[in-house]
């Protein structure tokens, strides 16, 4: 096996981390290369994975002029090693040429990049020598690192580009042997992009998705989530974004593109709608992406999903049983994603009839789900409501009520009674439902 190693602090791990790995994949042929997020630096006196308002570590003991990581250099910040580490494995997903190592974050303290490599040496046994991958703006240094020249003989050294500019040498004064990594840059580091969220600044598609997830869901770095929440945060909603995108997944890979873009535009509406109405957004935005997610089950699956559900099956569902698909979407909600809140699972389940004494989050993907933007032919008159409206789903409500009974009838279709007695008791005297 020919293995390279890419060690640094990756605080956080960014895209032009990976970007470093895939060249130096495919300019040298590895099979494996293995990510080695440092615990802390001998360069440093702060642990620089340590949380805001946690004791520093105490001074290094190595004089200053010991090694850095290998990676780029990172001051004290609000990301844990274990924060660090969770970002790294949640970016490499589907790539079997990378794997993570956390032999230094388990060691703790100081590591040093030759008992690193000696451990890698030992454990993985190498064909040949394993591959140093360090940047061009730590060379200078090597010289001073632990056993330089013991780590020099060890390690077949590929001296990669770090950073853009002017000016830069492509072949630094280095006197050991190694190679050279001929890598575009990315203008990218982990420094400006703590600096880009700490001012609120655009940062999200600087870092892979994985990362970005556990940055929001843990405010790291002081980032907001940008799913948000309103007044009430009901017991039972994940707080957690990752668990609102693997549902996500999920219903992409199960829909068609037409089915799925329909689904994400009823999330942004019902989003939208929860924003201005003081509702949980993260679980508005769940309920609609997930409320067709069993839209392409066959009649009998959807029958035997719903029934799991204990409600009594109308006759009407019973002779069509696709009215059941938000009822069999709740409970794989339920079975598959353990999503238990009661707010959420009725949005999902009555989204297709709607039922006369819906909760407000309910309401809010009944109507999203009717009149979002990809829908054609919706009059223009329910989306003007749709964005004005900021009280409460009276008045909306009812028109929506209204318009999908006239769509029903106008296709000789049967309403069902919830949608009928839904739009009695929003049309009685204009109270709201």
């Amino acid at each position: 096996m020919k293995l390279a190693v890419l060690g640094g602090s990756f605080n956080p791990l960014h895209l032009g981390h990976l970007y470093l790995a895939d060249s130096a994949l495919l300019a040298f042929h590895f099979d494996r290369l293995i990510l080695v997020p440092a615990y802390v630096s001998p360069f440093k006196r702060h642990d620089p994975g340590a949380r805001q308002g946690q004791k520093p570590l105490p001074a290094e003991t190595e004089p200053p002029s010991a090694e850095p990581p290998l990676g780029e250099a990172a001051p004290p910040c609000q990301a844990s090693p274990e924060d660090r580490l969770d970002m790294i494995l949640a970016s490499v997903t589907g790539d079997p040429r990378i794997s993570v190592e956390d032999l230094e974050l388990r060691r703790g303290g100081v590591s040093y990049t030759i008992d690193t490599l000696t451990e890698i040496i030992d454990r993985y046994r190498p064909e040949q020598h394993p591959a140093l991958i360090l940047g061009d703006d730590l060379a200078a240094g090597f010289s001073k690192w632990k056993q330089a020249e013991e780590l020099a003989r060890r390690a077949d050294i590929i001296i990669a580009r770090r950073i853009p500019g002017p000016g830069k040498p492509e072949n630094p004064d280095f006197p050991f042997r190694h190679r050279f990594l001929h890598n575009k840059v990315l203008d990218i580091s982990s420094a400006m992009v703590r600096d880009r969220i700490a001012r609120k600044k655009a940062w999200r598609y600087l870092v892979p998705p994985g990362a970005r997830l556990i940055i929001e869901e843990r405010g790291l770095y002081g980032a907001i989530p940008v799913y948000g929440t309103g007044q009430t945060n009901a017991p039972g909603v994940p707080a957690d974004l990752s668990r609102i995108v693997r549902v996500e997944d999920a219903v992409r890979e199960i829909l068609s593109p037409s089915r799925f873009i329909h689904s994400r535009n009823t999330a942004l509406m019902a989003r939208d709608l929860a924003r201005r109405w003081g509702l949980d957004q993260g679980a508005a935005y769940l309920a609609g992406i997930a409320h067709d997610m069993a839209k392409p089950l066959d009649p009998e699956a959807l029958l035997a999903l719903a029934q799991e559900d204990g409600k009594e099956i109308s006759p009407l569902e019973q002779k069509n049983p696709g009215l059941l698909h938000g009822r069999a979407a709740a409970v794989l909600l339920q079975k598959y994603f353990g999503i238990h809140n009661r707010d959420v699972l009725e949005a999902v389940a009555f989204h297709t009839t709607g039922k006369k004494d819906m909760p407000d989050l309910a309401r809010a993907v009944f109507i999203a789900d009717k009149i979002e933007f990809s829908r054609p032919a919706v009059p223009s008159r329910l989306r003007d409501l749709a964005g004005q409206e900021n009280g409460g789903s009276g008045e909306l409500l009812r028109a929506v009520a209204e318009y999908t009974v006239r769509w029903l009838k106008a296709r000789g279709l049967e309403v069902a009674e919830e949608t009928l007695e839904l739009l009695d008791k929003a049309g009685k005297n204009g109270e709201t439902p």
